[in-house]
Formats: C-alpha cells, structure tokens, sequence
C-alpha cells in the first residue's frame, strides 16, 4: 500500500527487454534500506525490488503491467516518481493507493495558475465514471485533488512544491502518465455492476 507521497525522483539506468522487461533505476534511496522483495511504486506502479546497489534497484514489470502503464516507454533516462510502501504507522499524507494501474491517461493542456500549473487529463472509458470533483486520483503514483470533470476530462493543480518534487515539472501536453482510479470508486463501481475495465 501507498499513500501518493513521492520520497524520491529517480531515473531509468538501464532496461533489460523480455516478456517481463526489467529496469534498473537510479535512486537517492539508502541500498540498505530496500530489503530484496520489497515493494515500491515506481510512477505509481507497484513493483518489487529484485535486485539493489549502492544508488540504484532493481524491478521486473509482467506483460499486463507494460500493456496497462507506461512503463513499456520507459527508456535509459526516463524519470521516475518513486515512493517506498507504507509502514504500519507512518503519516497518511494523500489518499490510500494499491499501486494497480488503472489506465494510461493524457496530458491535454499546462497552465499557470497562480503560483501552481493547472493540468487537464484525458482518460479512456468508462473510467471517467470514477472521477469525480474533489475526490482523490493517482497520477503517475502523485495523490492528486480533481477539481472539475467534464466527460472523460479533468482538471487538477499543482502546486510548486509538487512540481519541484516529482515529474509534473517537466510533464508536457501529450505526455502520458498512469492512472489509478480512488480504490472506493473502483469497489463502489463493482458492486453497481459497472465494469470500468
């Protein structure tokens, strides 16, 4: 489990091609820390660590996993959004997340916005069902507030201190980023039996 508050930017190393690609990824995160097995979400995408050295782990993704997310356009350089599982304990500073990638959503227009850039996101249906104004989405494993939905488009800020820290600094119009629908609206929608897949 996951709460959307990424400890870390690291970036892609290297990237190991196969019906289960594996990436090696560059990491300020103490080797010693990460214990082999481990989970951590990497652009939201929870991922076990199977290999580390000092600076850098190591992570498999399955062919479900590189055909729901973005991680099959991972390249050597891509940055990457890290946040290590939560801890029986620890702070819940932004919404419960499972690390499932729901989707791949698109980037459609960056604004100023005050201080903060304002984002509009377009994602595939049915899911904008599960959006909804002021709640809670995953965005490329960032907790993010919706504030308007308009069919399958929304809207979120970001305020300065989440550019700085994650990779909406650089995120642009056209880029993709992994969605994670609230776990309420996905347990909500299957007992309406809505399929949102």
């Amino acid at each position: 489990m996951f709460t959307g508050i990424i400890s870390d930017v690291g970036r892609v190393r290297a990237v190991t091609p196969g019906g289960d690609a594996g990436f090696t990824i560059a990491t300020a995160y103490d080797a010693r820390d990460l214990v082999l097995g481990a989970s951590v979400a990497c652009a939201g995408v929870c991922l076990t660590v199977t290999g580390k050295g000092e600076g850098w782990f190591t992570v498999q993704a399955s062919a479900e996993t590189l055909a729901r997310s973005t991680l099959g356009g991972w390249r050597i350089g891509t940055p990457v959004n890290l946040e290590r599982a939560l801890r029986v304990g620890d702070e819940l500073g932004g919404h419960i997340l499972s690390g499932h990638v729901d989707a791949v959503a698109t980037i459609l227009d960056r604004r100023p916005e005050g201080d903060s850039l304002r984002f509009v996101f377009e994602v595939p249906p049915p899911l904008e069902r599960a959006i909804a104004p002021k709640g809670s989405v995953a965005l490329d494993g960032v907790s993010l507030t919706v504030n308007e939905v308009d069919g399958r488009r929304f809207g979120v800020n970001i305020i300065p201190f989440t550019r700085t820290k994650t990779t909406f600094g650089a995120a642009e119009p056209g880029d993709r980023v992994n969605l994670e629908i609230d776990v309420l609206a996905r347990y909500v929608a299957r007992i309406l039996g809505k399929d949102l897949a």
